[in-house]
């Protein structure tokens, strides 16, 4: 088997043996340092490589710490009955992927999101390690793999839902579907109202048959 293939091996159970003792010291020094990091090369070569990644000018990796959980959200001071409170379950439609992702091209505003994976959590935070591409640098521009990135129709990629991340959140996978979005939501809502069809909201829902 190849090097690649042995880190692959390794990633499916990180947080075992000697991988989740590493990881564990790693975590521990990542949790001190600020929120965006620039790093010299990826953790998870091959990963990286097979979402892109070249050892060359024009790339660079940058590795984003994110909170984990919902959207935190003050409690309503104005009356409500409690399950429309909404304090509890309030999650963004983003990934915690794509918000990573987002963060990195804001703090580098020159650079274009290529891809993203993941590299960690503990309690409190997920790592993302986020790969950047510089689209005017003259060895992004001769590459054949990647000069498709200088396009102008690529460019704030990250922001338009058009990175890998960003596309599974608007339910272009095929293996998702379009299950799970708004559109099919909204859809399925007007087929219960069409049918008359009781739910939640609706007056004497709750009430007993007998």
């Amino acid at each position: 088997m190849s090097m690649y293939k042995y880190l692959a091996q390794l990633w499916k159970r990180p947080y075992d043996g000697i991988m989740g003792q590493l990881l564990r010291e790693r975590m521990i020094k990542w949790r001190r340092e600020p929120t965006v990091v620039r790093i010299e090369k990826p953790t998870r070569l091959d990963r990286a490589r097979a979402l892109g990644y070249k050892a060359k000018q024009g790339i660079i990796v940058v590795r984003v710490r994110v909170r984990k959980g919902g959207r935190r959200k003050p409690r309503p001071r104005s009356g409500r009955r409690p399950k429309r409170m909404g304090v509890y379950g309030f999650a963004p439609e983003k990934s915690l992927r794509l918000i990573a992702e987002e963060r990195a091209a804001r703090r580098y505003p020159n650079l274009e999101v290529l891809n993203s994976y993941y590299v960690g959590e503990d309690g409190k935070y997920k790592w993302f390690e986020v790969i950047l591409v510089d689209p005017h640098h003259p060895a992004i521009l001769s590459d054949p793999d990647l000069n498709w990135i200088a396009n102008k129709s690529q460019r704030g990629r990250v922001f338009r839902g058009l990175t890998s991340a960003g596309k599974k959140m608007r339910g272009l996978r095929k293996s998702r579907g379009l299950r799970g979005t708004h559109h099919y939501k909204w859809r399925k809502k007007q087929k219960e109202r069409k049918l008359k069809k009781r739910h939640e909201a609706s007056r004497g829902a709750r009430l007993l048959p007998y």
